[in-house]
C-alpha cells in the first residue's frame, strides 16, 4: 500500500462514517507549500466512544494495526492514537479534536481538496496549518516546522488570510514567532 492509497482509505472510511475530520501536518503543508518526504499522515477527527467500533471495523486486523485501548484513551483524553499499516510501514496519527474555540474555527475553515485521481479530502486551511506548525515549533523546536511554514508562505502567501493568522497568533502567544517568520520569508 502506498501513502496515497492509505490516505484514500482513511478518508473514505471517515467520510463513509460521516465523521468530521481534516488532513493536517506534513501532508497539508506539502499541499500548500513545498514538497518534502514524510512517512506519516496526520488527521484531526471528531470522534466519540460510541463511534469507535465503527471506525475499528474500517481497518481490518489482517491489514492494519489499531489498538482499541489506545484509541479509547485518546478519545477520553483528547489525544492521539495510531493506525499502522504493517506491510508498508506507514502510519496515520489520528488526533482526537479537543473541544475549544480554535478547533471550532479549524473545522469551519476546512478546505475540500482534490488529491490524486478524483479523490477529494478535507484539509486544514493553510492558515491553521501555519498556526499549528508554529505551536509545534514552540513545543519541540524542530526546524522542519519552520521550513514547512516558509514553504507555505512562499507558495501560498498571497492567498493567506493574514489577519486570521495574526489574530490567533496573538491569542496563542505566537505573535513574536509569526513576525520573525514573515520577515525571514520576505528576504
Amino acid at each position: 500500500m502506498t501513502q496515497d492509497e492509505l490516505l484514500y482509505h482513511v478518508v473514505a472510511a471517515l467520510e463513509d462514517l460521516g465523521l468530521r475530520y481534516f488532513i493536517t501536518g506534513s501532508i497539508a503543508s506539502i499541499y500548500y507549500g513545498e514538497p518534502r518526504f514524510t512517512n506519516d499522515i496526520d488527521v484531526v477527527v471528531d470522534l466519540s466512544e460510541d463511534r469507535l467500533h465503527e471506525l475499528l471495523s474500517a481497518f481490518p486486523e489482517e491489514d492494519f494495526y489499531l489498538s482499541e485501548e489506545a484509541a479509547l484513551r485518546a478519545i477520553r483524553k483528547r489525544g492521539t492514537f495510531n493506525i499502522l499499516q504493517p506491510s508498508s510501514g506507514l502510519k496515520v496519527d489520528m488526533i482526537v479534536a479537543e473541544e475549544n474555540l480554535f478547533n471550532h474555527h479549524r473545522f469551519q475553515r476546512v478546505q475540500r481538496v482534490r488529491v490524486g485521481e478524483g479523490h477529494e479530502s478535507a484539509f486544514s486551511s493553510a492558515e491553521d496549518v501555519i498556526l499549528m506548525k508554529m505551536e509545534f515549533f514552540r513545543k519541540g523546536g524542530s526546524d522542519k516546522h519552520l521550513r514547512d511554514i516558509a514553504g507555505i508562505l512562499k507558495l501560498s502567501g498571497d492567498r493567506l488570510d493574514v489577519e486570521y493568522i495574526e489574530g490567533w497568533a496573538d491569542q496563542m502567544g505566537l505573535e513574536t514567532l509569526w513576525r520573525t517568520l514573515k520577515r525571514r520569508v520576505k528576504k
